[in-house]
């Protein structure tokens, strides 16, 4: 790569986001670290600059058009046209039905599947421009049906029929879309789940980790390590994938 690729990941403040930051950075790619609190991607940023990498803190809420609008506009002045987008942004609500409410469910609708919408429709002329793109979006074994999370569950599989239609639209013009969803991987979002239900930390991982085939818990670098995968230059051929990275086999 004569000039390095501009990679955009949202909700890479931390978890999942943070290490595939990272990890795209020491591939070689000028990472934009996007996160709703952009003071809170400094930690991400000084990572990737302290390890000889390029990397700039952007705020926005994936949800909002405008935001979003002015996010991949800054990213394309300050780093150059971004080619590659991760849609990592999410969050949970979680509760059984009865006692969900319209804003819990409203609230993780519109960062995972109105923020990953935005997110591609705002990146994809770049790359239509370039005619190259890669994109990757987050989906979760939730997405198969989890106890609590009809509204997680529901965008999770959202992402992935979107993935596909991306795929299917973009694939003449040099792009392709994947999907990657996660088991149980250690972060803090599963520590918040193990606190909502009131377990021990360390008895929730191991308990989790002993119905896993490989009989471990995951980690994000294992995330961070197929986005690096689908988002590479050898990876043209693979598109509108769904590949569960769980520790055995899934869907």
């Amino acid at each position: 790569m004569a000039e390095a690729r501009v990679a955009i990941v949202t909700g890479s403040a931390r978890g999942i986001g943070a290490a595939t930051a990272v990890r795209l950075a020491a591939d070689g790619f000028a990472v934009a670290v996007l996160d709703l609190d952009e003071a809170a991607c400094k930690a991400t940023v000084d990572a990737i600059v302290a390890a000889g990498g390029k990397a700039i803190a952007v705020g926005a809420d994936v949800s909002d058009a405008d935001q979003v609008s002015a996010a991949v506009d800054r990213v394309a002045a300050e780093l150059g046209a971004p080619t590659v987008l991760v849609n990592n942004a999410g969050v949970t609500r979680d509760n059984l039905l009865f006692k969900m409410s319209e804003l819990d469910w409203d609230t993780v609708m519109n960062v995972h599947l109105r923020g990953s919408f935005l997110m591609a429709r705002a990146v994809q002329k770049h790359m239509v421009e370039a005619k190259y793109g890669r994109i990757v979006n987050l989906s979760s074994t939730s997405a198969l049906g989890n106890r609590g999370q009809s509204n997680y569950s529901t965008a999770k599989a959202g992402l992935q029929g979107f993935t596909k239609t991306l795929a299917i639209e973009l694939g003449k013009f040099g792009v392709t879309a994947n999907c990657i969803a996660p088991g149980f991987i250690v972060s803090d979002m599963t520590k918040a789940t193990a606190e909502r239900i009131g377990e021990d930390w360390d008895t929730y991982v191991a308990a989790r980790a002993a119905q896993i085939p490989v009989a471990r818990a995951g980690q994000v670098e294992d995330i961070a390590h197929t986005v690096s995968f689908f988002v590479s230059e050898g990876a043209g051929f693979v598109s509108g994938q769904v590949v569960y990275v769980a520790g055995g086999p899934k869907a």
